[in-house]
């Protein structure tokens, strides 16, 4: 727990000690209940990342560790496919 209580919610956080808007999830659920990451979304994967093109860690992005999995599979596969760079060169 934070030293001044609730939940924290630092600067660019949603909804947490200084309000502002939620932060907008990057997992969603299909219509069978299975939770996924589109990976063509680059515009929401790009927010996940830093501008060097590195992955957020959990804490940031405010994940589940199988959330967090699931990201960084997308992430990866849209690398693949060269939709997002693997570096910073480009970002």
């Amino acid at each position: 727990m934070s030293r001044h209580g609730g939940s924290g919610g630092g600067p660019g956080g949603g909804g947490g000690r200084f309000g502002g808007p939620p932060r907008p999830k990057l997992v969603k659920t299909s219509g069978q209940g299975i939770e996924y990451v589109d990976y063509k979304d680059v515009e929401s994967l790009r927010r996940a990342m830093s501008p060097n093109g590195k992955i957020y860690g959990r804490k940031r992005l405010q994940t589940t560790a199988r959330e967090q999995k699931l990201i960084a599979q997308a992430v990866k596969r849209a690398r693949f496919l060269g939709l997002l760079p693997y570096t910073s060169a480009t970002l």
